[in-house]
């Protein structure tokens, strides 16, 4: 057996493990040094002597001290904190009560709250489970559509993968190696063209036929202006501020998203103060949280790298770039290949394990196909949200069906969530279609002149 066989195999196996549950990290690293020990053998060594060790360890050391990921537990520690800031519920009777008049209101304020609370956590399971307390029910009282009701929180539950400050471009800018500022800068417009796509459709489903959406009772809209104005100050703003603060010193370079991130840390720490939400059992459980999520990430790319790697010196990356050439596909065809390899793979993988492990695949081949990263990227996160809502693995549903009323079926939470999944698929022709969507900011902003 040559060693790109060898390599073939090793990728072959991983996925094979993988299906039968085991830990993602721990096998990568397992997998990694075991064929490693082949692949750096040299006769005569002693069993340490192999230089899989040493790449294991420096792969280590490289995670611990990349600039880049600082970020990640930084923005984890400000999303756990803003989460359980009691802002929430306020966020969204104000959104709702100033919304009164559109079509569709609750749903609408649901996406509106949804993009901002994502925005600032950035955590879908935390923002899907909480509206799904908050939101859903308040819909679902006021007679809205059972499908249409769950589809908007699904759907607006998983807006923080793409909007900045995502975790998941912080994770992609490190393993791609590009630049994690051009990547947020890229994300915004994408960002806000899919929370509108979804507004879009919410409205228009509402005005088609309005008992989907009924109109809310007259003592919830006959409410002073000022009481709305006086909501907006306490609730909508505060948090904007933060986020606005936080993103604006990255992309107009006033800080790194490192040290901006822990600014939100700071800022968000003052919010809960603010709201008269701050504990030192609420900081206890914040910190015990993004500890353990920083350790998985960290874990997942020590043992991706030091996977990948080997498997780079098996042969087994050159395998799979000339089947890609032979393929001979265009540009498009590439980009609509590895999307779809992207989509399946968000049926039994979380977007974590997708970024660490399986975009390095396809990332030596972009040069090939004259395809920027950061254009690369952006597809992947937009992609990345049709996981959490497509079965027969859609995290988004069973967060939702966790909290939902007894009565409501899962199949009724699917079919709500899809027709926001087509919404995610015409957003990524339109990015496709006019890159400028996703590359104008960063061009703009970060092309000397």
């Amino acid at each position: 057996m040559t060693d790109p066989q060898v390599g073939m195999l090793m990728l072959t196996l991983f996925i094979f493990i993988i299906m039968l549950g085991f830990p993602i990290a721990f096998t990568l690293m397992a997998m990694g040094v075991g064929f490693g020990f082949y692949a750096y053998y040299v006769p005569g060594q002693t069993d340490f002597e192999n230089r899989i060790f040493t790449l294991l360890v420096s792969k280590a050391f490289e995670v611990m001290s990349s600039d880049v990921l600082v970020a990640v537990p930084l923005f984890l520690f400000m999303g756990y904190l803003v989460e359980r800031a009691s802002i929430l519920d306020r966020l969204f009777h104000s959104l709702q009560i100033s919304m009164k008049n559109i079509p569709g209101a609750l749903a609408v304020a649901t996406l509106l709250t949804c993009a901002m609370f994502a925005t600032a956590t950035g955590i879908v399971g935390a923002v899907v489970t909480l509206m799904g307390l908050l939101a859903f029910p308040a819909m679902l009282k006021a007679g809205y559509d059972v499908k249409l009701s769950a589809g908007v929180v699904c759907a607006g539950g998983c807006l923080g993968i793409l909007i900045p400050p995502s975790i998941l471009l912080i994770v992609y800018a490190a393993t791609a190696g590009v630049s994690a500022v051009k990547l947020y800068a890229a994300a915004f417009l994408p960002g806000f063209l899919l929370t509108g796509m979804y507004m879009i459709y919410v409205v228009t489903r509402a005005m088609i036929n309005p008992a989907l959406c009924p109109k809310l009772p007259k003592e919830q809209t006959d409410i002073p202006i000022f009481q709305v104005v006086w909501a907006l100050l306490t609730s909508f703003f505060p948090l904007a501020v933060l986020i606005v603060s936080v993103l604006g010193a990255i992309l107009f370079g006033l800080a790194t998203p490192s040290e901006a991130a822990a600014i939100g840390a700071l800022g968000s720490i003052i919010l809960a103060i603010a709201y008269r939400s701050f504990s030192f059992g609420m900081l206890k459980e914040s910190v015990f949280l993004t500890a353990r999520a920083t350790a998985m990430v960290c874990y997942l790319f020590i043992g991706s790298w030091t996977f990948s790697s080997v498997f780079a010196v098996l042969g087994g990356q050159g395998v799979v770039e000339r089947f890609f050439l032979d393929l001979n596909l265009s540009t498009t065809g590439f980009l609509l290949l590895t999307q779809f390899i992207i989509f399946l793979l968000g049926w039994p993988l979380e977007w974590t394990e997708i970024i660490i492990i399986f975009v390095p695949i396809f990332l030596p081949l972009l040069d090939d196909f004259k395809v920027d990263p950061i254009f690369f990227g952006i597809l992947v996160a937009l992609n990345t949200q049709t996981a959490f809502n497509t079965p027969p693995v859609a995290m988004a549903a069973f967060y939702l069906k966790g909290v939902a009323p007894p009565w409501v079926k899962l199949t009724d939470i699917f079919s709500g969530a899809l027709p926001f999944v087509f919404m995610v698929f015409i957003t990524m022709f339109l990015v496709y279609l006019f890159p400028g969507i996703a590359l104008w900011l960063p061009n703009y902003l970060y092309t000397p002149r």
